[in-house]
């Protein structure tokens, strides 16, 4: 009798396991992510006419916060506008980045966290005596995910939000 119910008990598995279900109802589609890079997850603020503050420990900075905060897998980039080209366009230099000024050396450097950023100028020489490297100055920040392509030139501006595919109608303006 044992034997016959081990026989049945293991004919019984066999056919069972060998049973399937339908797959059930199609899911909904998801958006197509293209790696990270389809402009969902990046973003660019512009920040127009902001002047430096001047700290006593730190130095000349802007400080802005993050509304919402970034993603920790998420990276910045920061351009300042150096000029316009003749047909006006903008041209964006990628910080830090130094400057070889008559008087001396201005560098431009940041950091930052999911929440917030720092944009920092110093110089090798009283920043106050050239308003203009600390006045009215223009940044893009780009948002970028950490996925981002380490072949892209990301000195150049218009190749990074060209890849993001980001267009300058998407471009949010901070004004001061």
């Amino acid at each position: 009798m044992k034997k016959i119910m081990t026989l049945v008990m293991l004919a019984g598995m066999v056919i069972v396991s060998g049973c399937s279900g339908s797959d059930g109802a199609p899911g909904f589609d998801g958006q197509d992510g293209l790696d990270g890079l389809n402009g969902l997850d990046s973003e660019v603020f512009q920040l127009n006419n902001f002047d430096f503050v001047k700290d006593p420990v730190v130095g000349y900075t802007i400080y802005q916060k993050f509304t919402p905060v970034i993603l920790s897998s998420e990276n910045i980039l920061i351009y300042r506008k150096t000029g316009t080209t003749t047909s006006n366009d903008p041209i964006w230099r990628l910080i830090p980045n130094t400057i070889n000024a008559t008087q001396g050396e201005v560098k431009y450097d940041f950091d930052f966290s999911k929440e917030d950023f720092s944009i920092y100028v110093s110089a090798t020489y009283d920043l106050a005596l050239t308003p203009a490297y600390i006045n009215n100055q223009t940044f893009r920040i780009v948002i970028v995910p950490g996925t981002m392509s380490t072949t892209i030139d990301k000195n150049n501006y218009l190749d990074v939000v060209s890849s993001l595919n980001i267009n300058e109608s998407q471009v949010k303006a901070i004004n001061f």
